[in-house]
């Protein structure tokens, strides 16, 4: 069994195991990673070697941490970051070289039509009649995404929304509400098979899909980093904030996974705050007093045009893993449309939590 995975900030860690009556065997660890001393690469095999095949990655690592020479400098390597390795092998995880990527990147569509065609491309992913997809939206309006459990009235001022135009629609995903202008946001969905992120954690899972986007940041200049649990900030605050859901496949089979982000290019902050409702809690939260500094602006850290920074991303991925330029195939088009008609667009699903 092979399984790989890439320590967040740090380097791939590389597993190749046997599984004997229950136990692990055979078990070694390569990598990309810095280790001193040499001998403590062997003492990371020797502490997985036996280890029953159901431990956890919290047991693999005290196992690894307990059978490391005193002296062990770790660079690039976490003793987690090998558990999630071996618990990944054992999954049979994927890896992202395994497919033949799709981007989807179209003209601007209404709000209710980005939450519906991540449901049902996400679906299609599952079924495994859609290659796993990147899709990059393209705004026609503004508005407020809220997540599916936040209360409506908590989270948007009625009179500031109407005010401003903007279209009020709740997401299939958690997580809190975003405030979206189509000239100072940059959202992407990836619709991904479960097996990608087999052997992760569901937190785990935010910061392995968010690690292609942090590579390309880096590439614009931006020092960025995965802030548990779903956010991407740099020295100047937060820039995106992530949000999931599990797809189930059909006959309760493996799945996908739909794991979308907003990055907000520029941001018109007083507008923000009329329209959302930004508790102090929130504010404690996140460590500061202003909703104003929660988010800092991509147009200022780059200096690039929202559309540049839409390229190099794109650009970027496509380095990395490949990206076939695809579309919405006109069946997967009718059932957003109909998903809006019925769910997306009604006031029964945008206030079902009122």
């Amino acid at each position: 069994m092979h399984g790989e995975y890439k320590v967040p900030g740090g380097k791939l860690v590389v597993v190749d195991l046997d599984v004997e009556q229950g136990v692990l065997r055979n078990v070694r660890v390569a990598g990309d990673f810095f280790l001193e001393p040499d001998e403590a690469i062997l003492a990371i095999n020797s502490a997985l070697e036996g280890a029953p095949s159901s431990t956890d990655t919290a047991g693999l690592a005290a196992r690894i941490t307990a059978g490391l020479p005193e002296s062990t400098v770790m660079l690039g390597l976490t003793a987690e970051g090998v558990g999630i390795a071996v618990r990944r092998a054992l999954a049979r995880a994927t890896e992202w070289s395994d497919y033949d990527w799709q981007l989807v990147h179209t003209e601007p569509q209404a709000p209710a039509l980005h939450m519906a065609l991540d449901e049902v491309l996400t679906a299609e992913v599952a079924a495994g009649r859609r290659a796993p997809t990147l899709r990059v939206w393209e705004w026609a309006s503004p508005a407020v995404i809220i997540g599916s459990f936040q209360s409506l009235r908590n989270e948007v001022d009625p009179e500031g929304a109407a005010k401003h135009g903007v279209t009020v629609v709740r997401r299939i995903s958690g997580g809190g509400a975003m405030f979206v202008e189509p000239p100072s946001t940059i959202t992407y969905s990836l619709s991904v098979p479960e097996s990608l992120v087999s052997g992760l954690s569901f937190a785990d899972s935010y910061a392995y899909l968010d690690d292609w986007v942090l590579g390309a940041l880096g590439d614009m200049g931006i020092k960025a980093w995965y802030q548990p649990l779903n956010d991407i900030a740099t020295d100047a605050g937060k820039i995106a904030g992530a949000a999931q859901k599990r797809i189930v496949g059909a006959d309760g089979g493996p799945g996908a996974v739909l794991h979308h982000v907003t990055m907000s290019y520029d941001i018109d902050a007083d507008k923000m705050l009329e329209v959302l409702r930004i508790s102090k809690e929130k504010l404690s939260d996140k460590g500061t007093k202003s909703a104003k500094k929660r988010v800092d602006p991509l147009r200022r850290q780059t200096g690039l045009a929202r559309e540049q920074v839409i390229e190099n991303m794109i650009a970027s991925f496509r380095n990395r893993y490949g990206l076939t330029t695809g579309e919405v195939t006109a069946e997967e088009m009718t059932r957003a449309e109909e998903l809006v008609r019925t769910k997306f667009g009604t006031e029964e699903w945008t206030a079902r939590v009122p």
